[in-house]
């Protein structure tokens, strides 16, 4: 499977609600965090929004163990190629960080699944998911990752890793990597060269 490609769709779906929230939620120090991106410019952004920005930035929600974890996961979900950096290149973990501060529902659900990932790794290999060897990570995120394929008692993961693949997608393709990976190039000027040069001739110009 093409997971750049898969979540490339995703992206693009995600871009559209996305996109928004984060311009309207993100200044200069925000956008430096969670995207290296320009879109957190300040302008004409009210007071309180400012505010409330500046709140979530001074709140930690992740600590160190969880934030490990998540840098791990997002760059098994969009690794670095050939094309663009990987999700953590594009300030992935500290978009999570911020957009779980912001959306709350998202609290419980991410730190249930950051614990569920441990503790199955802890009876299957006796270390922690981060401490894992890469094998043994992606044996595990590949009985999550397929829905579809997953076995029942494997629910809660796939529900995690659900959300936590959305989160990236999101954060990655609205970031300057992630629009650039995509090839957007927005608005651009029309380039005027004159009159071409048949019409110049038709008319007797």
């Amino acid at each position: 499977m093409n997971r750049r490609d898969t979540l490339k769709a995703l992206g693009l779906t995600a871009i559209g609600s996305t996109a928004l929230l984060k311009a309207c939620t993100t200044d200069k120090k925000t956008s430096q965090k969670i995207g290296k991106s320009d879109l957190g410019a300040t302008s004409g952004r009210e007071d309180f929004e400012i505010e409330r920005i500046n709140e979530l930035n001074d709140e930690k929600f992740f600590d160190k163990h969880e934030m490990a974890t998540i840098t791990i996961l997002v760059d098994i979900i969009i690794p670095k190629d050939d094309i663009s950096g990987s999700a953590t290149d594009a300030g992935v973990p500290d978009f999570i960080e911020f957009m779980v501060k912001d959306i709350p529902e998202h609290k419980l659900p991410m730190r249930g699944g950051l614990k569920w990932l441990d503790v199955q790794c802890l009876n299957r290999f006796n270390e922690t998911f981060k401490d894992c060897d890469s094998k043994h990570q992606i044996e595990l995120i590949d009985e999550i990752a397929y829905p579809n394929r997953a076995k029942p008692e494997m629910a809660q993961g796939v529900a995690f890793f659900n959300r936590l693949r959305g989160l990236t997608a999101s954060g990655f393709y609205t970031s300057k990597i992630g629009v650039e990976d995509i090839g957007y190039k927005g608005n651009t000027p029309n380039r005027w060269d004159g009159v071409p040069e048949d019409e110049i001739i038709k008319y007797k110009l």
